[in-house]
Formats: structure tokens, C-alpha cells, sequence
């Protein structure tokens, strides 16, 4: 019986090829890194090879995986391709999205790639801001979409998706072991900021509050120069940064939740388009309730 190979399997196959690590895939292709994993076995027993071997810490394809690493890009191309020529009611027009530069890294190269071949005569307007001007923009009539930090008092948003918020200092230096604490958070309006300040003043820890910003590059410059600990989702992490624990005396931040906020002035079935594709993009939380 001939072996019909995965299209999803072979695109996180293509991730992890490109990053070397299966982590790194996993936030691609918005999977956990055990779910990237299980569908790597499946992919090795589909074609009866192995397609992976450890260097180190990172994973490198064996001769067989860079043979199938050829077909996988033609394949994962072509199914696009055979997609979008048989799509009956292409989409055309603009659409206005909004989203902080926090999430803008990780998400929107996915989020864009997919919805851009699907609908390539669509216009995209991103605009990166913090969530409170992102949801006075929605007010305003200004986007017809936004990815936000889930606010419950401040709209009404669908929750699309859980991660951890954490503390981040230098993996170069010893910043957060300073007293008193320097810290990098944005504005004090801002959610995280209010947290880490409870939180420090729960355990009785000293802080300052050197930087502030609402843009998370300015605070995340601030981290990697060793300057200041400051708190971010998973999703905002870049090399050089390490996270702190209980074990270095950082006590547990609240979950950081995703939300999608829509104008519904604005609905139209191409702003339905993105939305449902975003939702499908961000979703991790029947991911999380399996693994509970």
C-alpha cells in the first residue's frame, strides 16, 4: 500500500530543518514541543527511516531527512498552490490589524505567510501598538482587528490563547541578584508591570524601576545589556535572555491570556477570514486542557 505522507507533519519538518531545534519549531508552527515531537516519530514510521540525529544540543537531519527535506518544500508549495487555484470566492480589499510588537515577532510571519497565499490580493495594514491604544483604535473605527493581552475590563475579546509570563535577566550577567532590584517594565498602567510590583512587594523585595517603555525591543535591549530583570511571555523571549524562578527567588507571575478583539462595525467575510485563521494560528488551549 503506497504511504501518503502529512501535509502538517511535513511543514513542522520543514521548521524544524530550517531552525535546528525542535523548540524553535514548535513556536512556528504554534505547537507544544511534544506535540512537534510525536509528529516526528509519526513522520519517521510513515517513511520507515530516521530522519533525525542529535549534534549536541541541536538536531541535524540525517542523509535520509535532507532527501526529504527536497520533496517536503514541493509538496507543502504545491498543496498551497492547488489551494488558492481552486479557491471560488478569492478575497480582495484591506484589512486593518493591530498587534504589540511583544507578539509581533513570533506570530505575524505565520499569521501573514498563510493568509497572504491564500488571499494574495488582499492589502494588509499592520499597526504595532500596546493594548490599550489598540483597543481605542478598535473604538475609533481605525482597525477591524487586534491581537491583544486579554483584558476582561477593558472590552470584549475572544480568549484565543495561554502562556506563561516570566521573569527575564541576562544569561551574561547578574543583574537580578542587585539590591534593589532594577527593573525595565512598561508604563505603570500596564498589566505585567502592576504584577512584578505586587509580586516583589508579597516577598518584601526591594525594587527600582529603572526603564520604562511600552515597546517590548526597548525593554528587551535593556535585558540583554544587563541593566535590568524585567517580566515577558514565553512568546517574547530572544537568545541571551534565561528565566528566573522560585529557586532564584523570583516567586510565580499570574498567566499571561491572548485575546482577538474585532470591529464589528467592520465584519465582512474577509476580516472573518483573518480572524478565523488567526484563532486557528494562536490556539493553544485545547492543547493545554489535553495536557491537564
Amino acid at each position: 500500500m503506497a504511504v501518503l505522507l502529512d501535509i502538517d507533519q511535513l511543514r513542522t519538518f520543514i521548521a524544524i530543518a530550517e531552525t535546528g531545534s525542535f523548540t524553535r519549531a514548535a513556536d512556528i508552527v504554534f505547537k507544544t514541543q511534544s506535540a512537534v515531537s510525536m509528529q516526528m516519530k509519526r513522520l519517521e514510521e510513515r517513511i520507515g527511516k530516521p530522519i533525525f540525529e542529535r549534534d549536541g544540543r541541536a538536531s541535524r537531519l540525517t542523509e535520509d531527512g535532507d532527501k526529504l527535506l527536497d520533496y517536503a518544500r514541493r509538496i507543502v508549495k504545491l498543496n498551497m498552490d492547488a489551494v488558492c487555484a481552486f479557491s471560488q470566492n478569492e478575497l480582495t480589499g484591506r484589512v486593518r490589524i493591530g498587534i504589540p510588537d511583544d507578539y509581533a515577532d513570533r506570530y505575524l510571519p505565520e499569521i501573514m505567510a498563510r493568509f497572504s497565499q491564500a488571499n494574495p490580493r488582499v492589502e494588509v495594514t499592520i499597526v504595532c501598538e500596546p493594548t490599550p491604544m489598540l483597543i481605542e483604535r478598535i473604538n475609533a473605527n481605525d482597525l477591524d482587528l487586534a491581537i491583544i493581552t486579554h483584558v476582561e475590563h477593558k472590552g470584549t475579546a475572544e480568549f484565543v490563547r495561554h502562556e506563561r509570563l516570566l521573569w527575564v535577566t541576562s544569561s551574561r550577567h547578574q543583574v537580578h541578584t542587585e539590591t534593589p532590584l532594577p527593573l525595565a517594565l512598561g508604563r505603570p498602567s500596564c498589566g505585567w508591570r502592576q504584577a512584578a510590583q505586587e509580586k516583589l512587594e508579597t516577598i518584601n523585595r526591594g525594587y527600582r524601576v529603572l526603564y520604562s517603555s511600552w515597546n517590548s525591543t526597548a525593554v528587551g535591549a535593556m535585558v540583554l545589556a544587563g541593566l535590568a530583570v524585567s517580566v515577558l511571555p514565553e512568546s517574547a523571549l530572544r537568545p541571551g535572555m534565561r528565566v528566573l524562578g522560585p529557586t532564584d527567588g523570583f516567586p510565580p507571575l499570574p498567566s499571561c491570556k491572548i485575546g482577538l478583539v474585532r470591529n464589528w462595525r467592520e465584519q465582512t467575510s474577509l476580516t472573518d477570514a483573518l480572524a478565523s485563521l488567526i484563532i486557528q494560528s494562536l490556539d493553544n488551549l485545547a492543547q493545554n486542557e489535553a495536557a491537564e
